[in-house]
């Protein structure tokens, strides 16, 4: 419970955008790492080195301490002064009995205060006074005697680990560093990130792309880029076939009103009863083509598709329009799609060849990372310059739009849409028969 609240206070403390949580998964570990290097620096080898070092300097203290007062016949320690400088790097004097100076502020944080103090008290055990602050590279250290002070005088390093500020000095400096590559870096992996979010924006309000946008950064920010584009370009296709449709209802159910219209007015003459049946069989058509269009198959669910039964299918049909047809399946002939999407996308393609050539042959070829269908025939073909055009919705490749050719103009169209919102595509071809060869290619 007490988990679960401290995690619903660190969610809603936590900044909301990405590049200010990176930043924090980035510098939380490191500022954590260093904190326990420094612990550990601090508690084992800063203190330790220290000690040592005061215990040092307390110890050759006392031992001047031991020789004054073994000699204490001597009116200047001369000598001794001079060993004490030469040997042991110590300035010291001897002061008359004046009283100790009164004791100075303790530093807020200074173990070399702390150990000297304990030192002294440990081997030597008389008054002293000691100045750990007053100068920044000596320490001066006085003991008192009966008729003397002794007055030493020890630089800052004989005394205290002074390593310390240069280790921290590193550490900090790397800490910087490092953390100004990573935001240099971070910086521009979050950038496309941010640039993608401002695209969708802007096209969820119906506004261009940023000029400058383009799928750029790490794989998978790519790859979301690219996929943003691709779903970008198939809406707006389906906005403009969809706008396409309207006007091509309202052109070609004109065209067969105005044929009802003339039927009408000879009713009371040559009534010509076979004309009209046909047109209301053209408009029935036109009307499942437009609506099998307009509805499309987004709402299906995936399942699987034996490409056996639907080719076989396409075998019986083949003969009641007297046409030849051979087909072959390499790889598993049950894949996962839209069945009914699917089976209508074949079917288109082979209708059309059925209506234009005598010979098809259908050829699929299904890998783990692609299924390829390719549909052959021997008829008249299409134009390389209009092989993209026949995609168009009620494009025709001849140009008066006559209904009584056949088809509606939408059978390619149809067949791309379902191609597409399967992820793959269909394009078209030459085939080895001079005719038109059909390539639909979908990712497994």
């Amino acid at each position: 419970m007490v988990w679960k609240r401290f995690s619903r206070w660190c969610v809603r403390r936590m900044p909301k955008r990405l590049y200010a949580r990176s930043l924090i998964i980035i510098i939380a570990p490191m500022v954590l790492l260093q904190s326990v290097i420094a612990y550990v620096f601090m508690e084992r080898h800063w203190q330790m080195v220290t000690e040592r070092l005061s215990m040092a300097v307390v110890h050759d203290i006392a031992s001047i301490i031991d020789i004054i007062e073994t000699y204490p016949q001597s009116d200047n320690h001369s000598n001794i002064i001079r060993i004490a400088q030469q040997r042991m790097g110590l300035n010291i004097s001897i002061l008359p009995p004046y009283p100790l100076p009164p004791p100075g502020p303790k530093p807020f944080f200074s173990i070399l205060d702390y150990f000297l103090r304990e030192e002294i008290t440990k081997q030597i055990n008389r008054p002293f006074w000691i100045d750990t602050v007053g100068d920044s590279d000596l320490v001066e250290i006085r003991i008192r005697f009966d008729d003397k002070v002794l007055r030493v005088f020890a630089t800052r390093s004989q005394t205290y680990a002074s390593n310390t500020s240069i280790f921290l000095s590193w550490m900090i400096g790397t800490a910087l560093v490092l953390l100004i590559i990573a935001i240099f870096l971070l910086r521009n992996q979050i950038k496309p990130i941010q640039q993608l979010a401002e695209a969708a924006e802007s096209f969820g309000k119906g506004r261009p792309l940023p000029k400058d946008f383009e799928p750029r950064g790490a794989d998978e920010v790519c790859r979301a880029g690219i996929a943003f584009l691709q779903m970008r370009q198939r809406i707006e296709r389906q906005i403009e076939q969809r706008t396409t449709i309207l006007s091509g209802v309202s052109h070609d159910l004109r065209t067969i009103l105005t044929r009802f219209k003339l039927q009408l007015a000879l009713i009371g003459g040559n009534f010509d009863t076979d004309l009209f049946e046909q047109d209301i069989d053209d408009m029935q058509n036109m009307l499942e083509g437009y609506l099998a269009f307009a509805r499309g198959e987004g709402t299906e669910e995936v399942g699987n598709l034996d490409l056996r039964l639907i080719l076989e299918k396409v075998s019986e049909e083949a003969q009641l329009w007297n046409r030849g047809f051979t087909y072959a399946i390499r790889g598993d002939p049950v894949i996962q799609v839209r069945p009914i999407a699917f089976s209508r996308l074949i079917s288109n393609l082979v209708s059309n060849a059925f209506r234009y050539a005598t010979n098809i042959s259908i050829k699929i070829q299904n890998c783990e990372e692609l299924l390829t269908l390719i549909v052959d025939d021997d008829g008249p073909g299409i134009p390389e310059r209009k092989r993209e055009d026949v995609f168009k919705p009620f494009f025709r490749l001849d140009k008066a739009r006559n209904q009584d050719t056949g088809g509606t103009g939408l059978g390619l169209s149809i067949a791309r849409d379902i191609a597409r919102s399967h992820g793959g595509d269909v394009r078209l071809g030459k085939s080895s028969e001079n005719g038109l060869r059909a390539i639909v290619e979908i990712p497994g």
